[in-house]
């Protein structure tokens, strides 16, 4: 069995072009680059944090970036 080493996430279109907007100028090469880098970004947050419970406004914090990601 081979192993993948990428996979295909859809978002968006507006999104899309809002990262695109984003990144112009800066040292991401690519909307992939940057959105790979903001979703390690959040995960180390959240795994640094899996031995407790959420603050309210720790959920809350989440949820303000999900939404500035399009998935809420």
């Amino acid at each position: 069995m081979q192993k993948e080493t990428r996979v295909t996430v859809k978002i968006p279109r507006p999104l899309y072009r809002r990262i695109q907007q984003v990144i112009e100028n800066t040292g991401f090469s690519s909307a992939t680059d940057f959105i790979v880098y903001v979703l390690r970004d959040l995960m180390s947050e959240v795994e640094t944090k899996e031995d407790r419970e959420y603050t309210p406004e720790e959920l809350q914090a989440i949820r303000q970036k999900l939404k500035n990601l399009g998935y809420l």
